[in-house]
């Protein structure tokens, strides 16, 4: 496969990732999941041999389809808000 080609399937990956990691209904696992989403792509950013890229893909194709399956999960049985989720209080954590 071409760098170009492995470019825009990891930038794919990567936006899907980010854009299903933030459906969780919680809020600490929703920010785990950008965080632990960011983290991989920024260790593996310099990675140049092929194979590896390839396995790379790979994994994060797998993580995509668990991802998607919790969050969608995540959305079913989700509680209620956190403190530092509601929009009421933002107003009050920023004066502090």
């Amino acid at each position: 496969m071409s760098v170009l080609a492995h470019r825009s399937q990891v930038l794919t990956l990567y936006k899907d990732l980010l854009h299903h990691s933030s459906k969780f209904a919680a809020y600490n696992f929703r920010d785990y999941a950008v965080r632990r989403t960011r983290d991989a792509f920024h260790a593996a950013k310099n990675e140049t041999d092929p194979a590896k890229i390839e396995a790379l893909i790979h994994k994060a194709e797998q993580q995509l389809e668990v991802v998607k399956r919790q969050s969608l999960i995540s959305q079913l049985y989700g509680g209620e808000k956190l403190v530092v989720e509601n929009p009421k209080n933002q107003k009050i954590l920023r004066r502090h």
